[in-house]
């Protein structure tokens, strides 16, 4: 069987090389607004599906301009002149083609007593993925975050974006954005809209994406051709239960042959988080003989340092070197806990109390480095790119935890209290060439992979006063993971008539060990499989689209996940890692309907196959509670998405997205008998956003938004329905070189979810009220030449997703 995937992606790679080339011409003439020839206007050429640079050309003494020997694909083409510039114009290119006069008009940037009319976004589905192009729209005067959330097809819930139901990677211009869900929220809030010109949301990625990327949003910045220098100042106050601020600042440079950007952030938080559990705990005929009810409230001091250099080196026109680095510090991070419970006995009287308090200090350095050599040949779309990666990961802390334990009258009974310290260090390193060929009327893109990984992770317990059968010295382990993953693929794309189709294959093979040396266990995989994907979009006209895909996938266990090492909230309630834990494969089908770029029909299925789920187990004997990452039996998903995008009038943009959807998880009900439990829930989501220009100069825009989720699962658990209502306001001041923000969140206060896990003997519920309610105020400061647009880049690397706060 080894042999027949071997032979199966090598006849791909061959396969193509019998086909013929096959390139067209396309021309155009550049006028201004008074219908005047523009001699020696610039007009350069773009991929659609990704905004890659594909050429560009001057047009002559007559405004005429001619590009030649150009592969079918689907294309952006844009013209400019000493501050003029043309829409961007999108074209399927399958023959040779006359574009006809190309308009250059003033940039509304530049203008200062007249009414900017903006352009309403507009939606595409590609053969690959669905973009959302709002440079230059109401949408774009937000901050990136606002804009995500808000894409067509994309799901927020608790601070997560889901597509199809499952948490999506972040890129930004192609390259993954590798940071904690907080982290990223608020770095994409700092980062105004109106430097992004579309949204990419790919809900199975093509096979030149790592298998293990799951669904993908892609952010595309807009790109600056003018030389000089740009910075900008920017800072934010939010006052939620605690005040909070972060600063930040960012400066670019840019000549002919070098793009320099840097930029730093400091966030100090005090943030309080609320909680509440309730466990039944149920004898041999599933009644209840005990109840334990607890209440803590956590708070946790940060200041995290974020700084991101990245440096472009243009060596000629066809050689380029790229060098971006991410450094994160947060330095004595305090999180304590303090937990109040209340145990009640069969009679529902109160039996004992006790309170629990968990002090948590860690340090955490993540260090990312990235060098990319990107090669251009003389045949118009030949590339060749390669990368190098690695990332130094280091996690310690120490935690100290004790509990006291009282009779009903309030006497102490007894005490108990424990010390651990963790030390986590990650080495990942990885390389990669990629190489593009046009081919025939189509194209393909092939490279090859390798990603090492070792993670060494270290636990001690001691400092024990007093006796609990649930922690002791032994618990005590030091885990050693490595892993390498070799990988291959080969995409082929082309386009004729009214269809656009990409088909790919990627090979992986994954050697990984992990080891604990003082548990004596040992857990080694070793296996080769292949990723097929498949994508088809048939256009019988302008107003309609068709698109299927299929793609198959595989998930990873997050490094940590795999230590068999408990995190306590007290000593009855902790959660276990897994070292048996092993990747899941998905196969993802889509099929989608698309009316006049307003109205979107999305029908998807997903088999998740053995998915890697939080499960949540009460041992009725013991009495304690626990939280396990495991593997299930099997996992569906499937629904029914219906989309519109439209402008109601012209200073209103409307967005609603509904989706209808259908998730299970089966597993095995551990604490049950190990008998197969199915967890489901048929849900809906409701997405309605406005968006409102409101001076007519366009300098002053808000937005309102409501977004419904019912219930949803997680692993074990059934989540509640949540509302969530936000509003926020905008103004641009002195020319666009400023900005101030204000903005209210969970309006309604219905954002917070309680979680429930009710089958067979287990019976107990969890729910949280975290700092989802705040008023947030912001303001940016752009200096230099501010209408630059930087070469910010985000490190694309899989691998480091799978690090885990």
């Amino acid at each position: 069987m080894l042999n027949l995937r071997y032979a199966l992606l090598l006849g791909l790679f061959l396969s193509t090389k019998v086909l013929l080339s096959q390139e067209y011409k396309l021309h155009g003439e550049i006028i201004n607004a008074q219908a005047e020839q523009v001699p020696f206007a610039n007009v350069l050429m773009y991929k659609a599906k990704d905004t890659s640079y594909i050429g560009g050309v001057s047009a002559d003494e007559n405004g005429k301009f001619l590009f030649q020997a150009v592969k079918s694909d689907s294309i952006l083409v844009r013209a400019s002149y000493v501050g003029l510039y043309s829409e961007y114009i999108f074209h399927f290119l399958n023959k040779d083609y006359n574009l006809g006069a190309i308009i250059l008009q003033s940039d509304t940037n530049e203008l200062e007593e007249v009414v900017v009319t903006q352009k309403r976004p507009t939606v595409n589905r590609l053969a690959d993925r669905l973009v959302f192009n709002v440079e230059n729209t109401v949408v774009s005067s937000g901050d990136s975050w606002s804009i995500l959330r808000n894409t067509p097809g994309v799901i927020e819930n608790q601070g997560n974006l889901l597509v199809k139901g499952k948490k999506a990677s972040i890129y930004i211009n192609n390259r993954k954005v590798h940071l904690s869900e907080n982290e990223l929220q608020d770095l994409l809030e700092g980062y105004s809209g109106v430097n992004i010109k579309a949204v990419e949301v790919m809900a199975t990625p093509p096979s030149n994406y790592d298998a293990n990327s799951g669904a993908i949003i892609n952010i595309v910045t807009s790109k600056g051709l003018v030389a000089g220098y740009k910075g900008s100042v920017n800072g934010s106050y939010t006052q939620a239960v605690f005040p909070k601020y972060s600063l930040g600042t960012s400066h670019y440079y840019q000549t002919e042959k070098v793009n320099v950007f840097a930029n730093y952030n400091f966030s100090p938080k005090k943030e309080i988080f609320r909680s509440g559990t309730g466990v039944n705990y149920k004898d041999e005929n599933n009644e209840t003989y005990s109840s334990w009810f607890s209440n803590s409230d956590v708070i946790t001091k940060s200041r995290v340092h974020n700084l991101n250099t990245s440096l472009d080196y243009t060596i000629d026109e066809n050689n380029k070197l790229n060098f971006t680095s991410n450094v994160v510090i947060d330095p004595n991070k305090k999180n304590n806990r303090l937990l109040d419970a209340f145990i009640f006995n069969r009679n529902k009287t109160l039996d004992s109390t006790f309170n629990s308090l968990r002090e948590v200090d860690t340090d955490r350095l993540n260090i990312a480095l990235d060098g990319t050599y990107e090669r251009n040949f003389t045949k118009l779309g030949s590339k060749l790119t390669l990368n190098a990666h690695i990332t130094s990961f280091n996690h310690s802390q120490t935690q100290n935890l004790g509990s006291n334990y009282f009779s009903p009258s309030g006497n102490l009974t007894r005490s108990f209290s424990f010390t651990t310290e963790e030390e986590q260090d990650i080495t990942i390193f990885t390389s990669q060439l990629d190489y593009e060929q046009p081919i025939g009327s189509g194209s393909i893109e092939t490279g090859i992979k390798f990603a090492g990984i070792n993670s060494d992770n270290l636990v001690d317990y001691y400092n024990f006063q007093g006796e609990d059968q649930n922690v002791t010295a032994a618990l005590s382990d030091n885990f050693e993971y490595d892993e390498k993953v070799y990988a291959a693929y080969l995409t082929y794309i082309n386009s004729w008539d009214k269809f656009s189709t990409k088909i790919g294959v990627r090979g992986e093979y994954t050697d990984a060990v992990g080891n604990s040396l003082s548990l004596g266990q040992q857990n080694n995989q070793n296996f080769f499989e292949l990723f097929p994907s498949v994508f088809l979009t048939y256009a019988p006209n302008e107003n309609n689209s068709f698109s299927i895909d299929y793609n198959r996938g595989v998930t990873r266990p997050k490094y940590q996940d795999l230590n068999p090492f408990r995190l306590f909230i007290n000593e009855n309630d902790f959660s276990e890692g897994n070292p048996n834990l092993v990747p899941h494969f998905t196969n993802n089908f889509n099929f989608n309907y698309t009316i006049n770029g307003e109205y979107f029909i999305d029908f998807y299925y997903r088999d998740n196959g053995a998915y890697i789920s939080p499960l949540e187990f009460q041992d009725n004997e013991l009495r304690i509670k626990k939280s396990i990452n495991q593997n299930v039996l099997e996992s569906t998903s499937y629904g029914l998405d219906f989309t519109v995008s439209k402008s109601l009038l012209s200073s209103w943009y409307f967005y609603g997205y509904a989706s209808f959807f259908y998730e299970d998880e089966t597993f095995l009900a551990i604490e049950s008998g190990n008998v197969p439990y199915k967890n489901k829930v048929d849900g809906v989501y409701l997405y309605l956003g406005n968006y409102l220009t409101l001076s007519k100069d366009g300098s002053f825009t808000g937005e309102i938004s409501l977004t419904h989720l019912s219930e949803f699962i997680f692993g074990s658990y059934v989540q509640s329905a949540t509302t969530n209502l936000n509003i926020g306001f905008r103004k641009n001041l002195w020319k666009n070189r400023a900005s101030i923000s204000v903005q209210i969140e969970d309006v309604l206060k219905k954002a917070n979810p309680r979680m429930t896990s009710k089958y067979l003997n287990q019976d107990n519920y969890y729910y949280s009220r975290e700092e989802t309610r705040f008023l947030r105020l912001g303001f940016t400061y752009n200096f230099g030449n501010y209408r630059l647009s930087n070469n910010e880049r985000a490190i694309n690397k899989n691998e480091r997703d799978r690090l885990k706060d």
